[in-house]
C-alpha cells in the first residue's frame, strides 16, 4: 500500500507541475484520506484546489494543515490568498500577519495583487 501511496503522490506532484490541477486533486485526495496526518501532501492538495479555483475545499484543507502545524507559514500565506479571492480581506489579514511574523518578511503583508 505504501508503494501505491508513493505512486499516487508522485503522480499528483507531476500533474501539479504540469498545471493539471484537477488531475493533481484526483491523485492526491486518496493519499490525504489514507494519511490525514501528512501535512505536506495535504498542503499540495490545498494548492491544487486553490489553482483550480476550488476555494472552499482549499480553505478546508488549509484549516487542517494549520490545525496540525500552526507555524507552517506557507499555509498561512495560502490561506490569506484563498480568503482574498473570496473577498474576505479582513480574515486574510490575520494570516498575512502570522506569515510575516513567522518569516520576518514584511513583504508578505501586502495582498497578492498589490
Amino acid at each position: 500500500m505504501e508503494d501505491l501511496r508513493a505512486l499516487s503522490y508522485g503522480l499528483g506532484q507531476q500533474y501539479f507541475e504540469e498545471r493539471d490541477y484537477r488531475g493533481a486533486i484526483r491523485a492526491l485526495r486518496p493519499v490525504v484520506e489514507e494519511t490525514p496526518e501528512d501535512v505536506g501532501t495535504r498542503l499540495l492538495l490545498a494548492r491544487a484546489y486553490y489553482h483550480a479555483a476550488l476555494l472552499k475545499p482549499a480553505e478546508e484543507q488549509l484549516l487542517e494543515v494549520l490545525d496540525r502545524e500552526p507555524t507552517e507559514y506557507y499555509a498561512h500565506l495560502m490561506m490569506a490568498r484563498t480568503l482574498e479571492r473570496q473577498s474576505r480581506a479582513e480574515e486574510a489579514g490575520k494570516h498575512r500577519r502570522i506569515a510575516a511574523a513567522l518569516t520576518g518578511d514584511d513583504e508578505l503583508l501586502k495582498p497578492h495583487n498589490a
